[in-house]
């Protein structure tokens, strides 16, 4: 069992591939490459911790959330109403969460913060949001699909990233669909 993150996927939402831009020809093949990279990176035993900006559509939530591999935990996102909150398929749901994954202390939002708990004690920030458009702080990582090639990535992906152990991000990494 493996635990993975991941932010910003706005499944079915065609804003996205023009605010962000997504290399997608349309929202269809947007939404396919995401499921495929999720379930190509996620066991169906593993969990994901999603901070937020799920899907445009909550009544979208519940097919999504069935499609794709894992146990799935939600932080809110600006973008997740009450709807998706509610959606069958969420192992829990919240605004904010700490845990300890691989003997590390995280802090888990959708924002990233200028400041968090522990952070001086080594805590690590978690978050999504700015779709790697923001500079990051020490010890802080957007986990957003933009930054991580479209697919959910481990605590140890991030922590072994040399360019992402120091500045805690990268720009974008563009896809192709296959």
């Amino acid at each position: 069992m493996t635990t993975f993150f991941t932010a910003d996927t706005h499944f079915g939402d065609h804003r996205t591939i023009n605010i962000w831009r997504r290399p997608f020809a349309s929202v269809a093949e947007m939404n396919a490459l995401l499921i495929e990279r999720w379930n190509a990176t996620v066991a169906p035993n593993d969990i994901v911790w999603h901070l937020g900006d799920v899907a445009r559509r909550p009544a979208d939530v519940p097919d999504l959330l069935a499609a794709l591999n894992g146990t799935k935990h939600l932080i809110r996102g600006n973008n997740d109403p009450d709807g998706t909150l509610q959606s069958a398929g969420w192992a829990s749901t919240a605004d904010y969460a700490e845990l300890v994954v691989d003997e590390h202390r995280l802090v888990l939002c959708h924002y990233p913060f200028r400041s968090w708990n522990s952070q001086h004690r080594g805590a690590l920030n978690l978050h999504g949001h700015s779709h790697g458009r923001l500079a990051p702080m020490r010890r802080q990582f957007d986990v957003g699909v933009d930054v991580h090639d479209f697919a959910p990535v481990t605590l140890g992906d991030l922590l072994a990233k040399p360019d992402r152990r120091e500045r805690g991000g990268s720009p974008p990494v563009r896809a192709t669909s296959s």
